[in-house]
């Protein structure tokens, strides 16, 4: 078979069309209803990491004092950008089983009245926890502050309501439960925060971090002549992802993560052998749940195992924490199409089949039939 007969039904992704200013700026206003905004809102060319730089460098100056809350590794990398500007950080940190309160957030802002820039994870996949934004974003408005969110792993999982929260500097990528492309990602930009970054001379300016470039250029013209060529396939992907959310419904979409996670959580309890790594459900995030591993077992090789006892062909999506949890941490994510009853109670049964090779006792039957009265009880809400 030749290459070009074995991609005969592919799609055809090359020699399109160039795309339009204004079906750009369209695909923008759908996500900007997606994120509950009527703030500017800009579609950066790349990764997610690409605007959450943006944001940092454009809105921090040197001599100004940051609040970064970290409850996983995006809030470790936000430090390290604040540092590198010249800000004083002063740093929450929550274990990663849990949650940032408003009142931590509170008492931060009330010990150190110069912070002017509070940088927050909405939810963390890796970790598998989520925080309270509304709470959150009340005080920092009381205290004058911008908030710049990171609702990369968050939109479309969870509500995500950016103005009326208070939200100055808001984030978003598709890979995770928009089920979409993760080379295009937005960022949604109010009034405040333009006038910040316009204030600071070390802002980046002629440069792919420039939020400055994107306002001039684009969004003061009335969005009628692109700065450079887009990412088409990635916009034109990112708008079909929107689109089939809006086509779904969002609080359907909501409460399909909301049920997932319910019943991985109540399926692994009823299971044996593993925990929840997040101990309260109010902070465990829609996306992803985090599991403990057996103490003297190695979490790699339960995921190994079960995915070996799955078979190549499952739709099984668990996965080893990275890094200095690897050993201890288990991931099943269940955002976008693997929000599915199906591949939730796939995943259980694959995990009791791993522990089981290990030589780890385990209670599959339990743990599948209240996993899947846990997912009914969610969605039936």
């Amino acid at each position: 078979m030749t290459d070009a007969t074995a991609n005969f039904d592919a799609p055809v992704l090359l020699d399109l069309p160039p795309l339009s200013a204004s079906r750009f700026a369209r695909i923008e206003d759908k996500v900007a209803a997606l994120m509950r905004t009527r703030a500017d809102v800009v579609a950066m060319q790349g990764e997610a990491l690409l605007p959450l730089e943006a944001c940092i460098r454009s809105a921090v100056r040197p001599g100004s004092t940051a609040l970064n809350i970290v409850t996983g590794p995006y809030g470790e990398t936000f430090g390290g950008w604040l540092r590198s500007c010249g800000a004083e950080v002063v740093t929450i940190s929550a274990p990663f089983t849990g949650a940032v309160s408003p009142q931590q957030v509170a008492d931060a802002l009330r010990e150190h009245p110069a912070i002017d820039f509070v940088s927050l994870v909405h939810a963390e996949a890796a970790t598998g926890n989520t925080n309270p934004v509304a709470g959150i974003g009340e005080v920092v408005r009381e205290h004058g502050a911008l908030l710049m969110l990171d609702a990369v792993a968050s939109v479309g999982a969870e509500p995500l309501l950016t103005d009326e929260w208070g939200v100055d500097l808001c984030v978003i990528g598709g890979q995770k439960a928009l089920a979409g492309p993760a080379g295009v990602s937005v960022v949604s930009v109010s009034a405040r925060a333009w006038e910040r970054i316009a204030a600071n001379e070390q802002a980046p300016r002629r440069s792919y971090l420039s939020l400055l470039d994107w306002k001039e250029r684009w969004v003061d013209g009335g969005r009628t002549a692109l700065p450079h060529a887009p990412a088409q396939l990635e916009m034109l992907a990112l708008e079909q992802a929107v689109d089939r959310v809006e086509a779904e419904g969002l609080e359907v979409a909501v409460k399909r993560h909301r049920a997932a996670a319910a019943a991985v959580r109540t399926g692994v309890r009823a299971l044996g052998g593993l925990t929840p790594y997040v101990v309260r459900d109010q902070d465990a995030a829609p996306v992803a749940t985090t599991l403990r591993a057996p103490a003297d077992v190695d979490a790699r090789e339960v995921v190994a195992a079960a995915l070996g006892a799955a078979g190549p062909s499952a739709t099984v999506p668990v996965q080893a924490a990275a890094g200095d949890l690897a050993k201890e941490m288990i991931r099943v994510n269940h955002y976008g199409q693997a929000a599915d009853r199906d591949v939730v109670l796939d995943s259980l049964s694959a995990l009791a089949a791993g522990l089981q090779a290990l030589g780890v006792t385990v209670n599959a039957e339990a743990a599948a039939a209240v996993a899947g009265a846990a997912w009914d009880e969610a969605i039936a809400r």
